[in-house]
């Protein structure tokens, strides 16, 4: 019996992946709860197993009363003498009980509260093991797929791919193998609930650590990661030692490393850049392909602004901004991408629409003095100043702080947009002058050549009458004209070759007539 028990004992504790003396602590406790409906008591029962012999004993705890009855709690002295010689009136002894005798059901309510405690042992076992491989890879089997959601077998408990979590483009099938970030482990009622990720910045992150062993083993690091999951990702990348080359050592020969990382994410396209402390050398690095000629550095407002030229600005701000967007991600900045001109403009209309404190209805002298020690000189800067900032003004309320902002920003708004309204009118009036002067220009281009047309044709027609004046000369004294135009030569001498060359075909056939 009690070899059979130690054996169901490690058994069950094998099965279900828990410690034998969870497993054993479980069936005390139905031992325990079987005593109550056999007897009912509890609360004076202990049960004693054995982890090396596997014997079970269940004992009564009775006080020993004087007299010849006993009940559940008490046991007559000279039965409790039976047990043990020096129990007298007053003491406690431990009454043996036959468990075997509890009853079927008793007996089938201890199974039951051992089956259950061990199931909730099971899973507690698989929460806590899920639970520290939070942010590792795992592997499994589609199970399933239902509305959308991605439901894999990883072995010992059954994880989901929710569909925010997945690469958008895939479609999963029943049978597939597929590999996944933990992201999560949650409690529910029918057990531990695995949180998986194939779009988490972090599980890219962890397939560069399993396809580069530099990566792996701490001689190049990762910096920082962003992603557009499926679309494309931004890795930063830097190197412990100077003889590795980290970019070369993340692409790998021909491309094999990257290559595998972008097959595994549906061939997401992966820009690997090298970090730099420098905030704008990582900037100009992090917006490759585009080439950027300078950066200037906001740190009051943690922005920084890329200058390219012309030709790289759609390339630096990629497709969608998606370049853009990427490169804000992996430096941590705020950017802005523009041509040298543009900037030069935005820095003309900051300069342009700066509101003195003075100029803000409602601050008064010591308010401003107040100000200008916290660094605050203009409007522009006190309605970009917290209102934490602004309470370290003595005597002034969160509500007085709140208008102070609100007021300097609409001082702020009503100068821009009077710059803007102003260099609009002043680009109306250039384009309208510019094409005024066009149209100046064209007039007297027409003028000038309706002149150089008249002209002509006057010369014209001071030669024909000269001609015909010529000729009415020379009928009159008999006197040849005047030569002719060469164009008229010409003509008179096709007129006298064709003549010719009719007198002699003439003269050729009076030839052949005389023979």
């Amino acid at each position: 019996m009690n070899y059979e028990v130690l054996e169901a004992l490690n058994q069950i504790a094998q099965e279900k992946n828990v410690d034998k003396n969870l497993v054993i602590e479980t069936l005390k406790v139905g031992l325990l709860s079987a005593a109550k409906k056999r007897y009912g008591m509890a609360d004076n029962v202990e049960v004693e197993i054995d982890p090396g012999s596997g014997a079970i004993r269940v004992y009564a705890v009775k006080q020993v009363v004087d007299g010849e009855e006993g009940s559940l709690t008490t046991i007559p002295v000279a039965q409790a003498q039976a047990i043990d010689p020096a129990a007298g009136v007053g003491s406690t002894v431990r009454e043996p009980l036959n468990f075997t005798e509890f009853g079927r059901n008793a007996i089938q309510t201890a199974k039951q509260i051992l089956v259950q405690r061990v199931r909730e042992a099971e899973r507690d076992k698989i929460f806590d093991d899920y639970h520290a491989r939070i942010g590792e890879i795992v592997t499994g089997a589609v199970q399933q797929v239902s509305r959308g959601e991605v439901y894999v077998n990883l072995g010992r408990t059954e994880a989901v791919l929710p569909v925010k979590e997945q690469i958008r483009k895939e479609k999963y099938r029943q049978g597939d193998t597929l590999r996944a970030y933990v992201s999560d482990v949650l409690k529910t009622t029918k057990g531990p609930q695995v949180i998986l990720s194939r779009t988490h910045p972090k599980f890219l992150e962890k397939l560069f650590h399993l396809e580069v062993p530099e990566v792996y083993e701490g001689l190049v690091e990762l910096k920082a990661v962003a992603r557009e999951p499926g679309e494309r990702s931004k890795v930063a990348v830097s190197s412990k030692e100077e003889r590795i080359d980290p970019v070369g050592a993340c692409v790998g020969m021909k491309g094999a490393r990257v290559q595998a990382i972008v097959r595994e994410l549906s061939n997401e396209r992966i820009d690997i850049v090298p970090w730099s402390q420098d905030e704008a050398t990582f900037l100009s690095r992090s917006l490759s392909p585009a080439k950027v000629v300078r950066v200037a550095v906001d740190r009051k407002d943690h922005r920084m602004v890329a200058l390219v030229d012309e030709d790289q600005l759609s390339l630096a701000i990629g497709k969608s901004g998606q370049n853009a967007r990427l490169a804000a991600q992996l430096t941590g900045w705020h950017i802005d991408i523009m041509t040298e001109a543009e900037y030069q403009e935005r820095l003309k209309e900051r300069q342009a629409t700066r509101v003195p404190l003075a100029e803000v209805p409602g601050l008064d002298e010591k308010a401003i003095e107040h100000l200008k020690t916290m660094g605050v000189e203009t409007a522009n800067d006190l309605s970009t100043t917290l209102l934490n900032d602004l309470l370290q003004i003595p005597d002034l309320t969160e509500a007085d702080a709140q208008k102070m902002v609100q007021i300097s920003s609409e001082a702020v708004t009503s100068a821009v947009a009077a710059y803007r309204a102003a260099q609009k009118a002043a680009k109306a009036a250039a384009k309208a002058a510019a094409a005024e002067a066009a149209a100046a220009e064209a007039a007297a281009k027409a003028a000038a050549e309706a002149a150089a047309a008249e002209a002509a044709a006057e010369t014209a027609a001071a030669e024909t009458v000269s001609a015909g004046e010529g000729e009415a000369a020379a009928e009159e004294t008999g006197e040849p004209a005047p030569e002719q135009p060469s164009d008229a030569l010409a003509a008179a001498d096709s007129e006298t070759a064709k003549d010719s060359d009719a007198l002699a075909a003439a003269d050729s056939e009076t030839a052949k007539g005389t023979e």
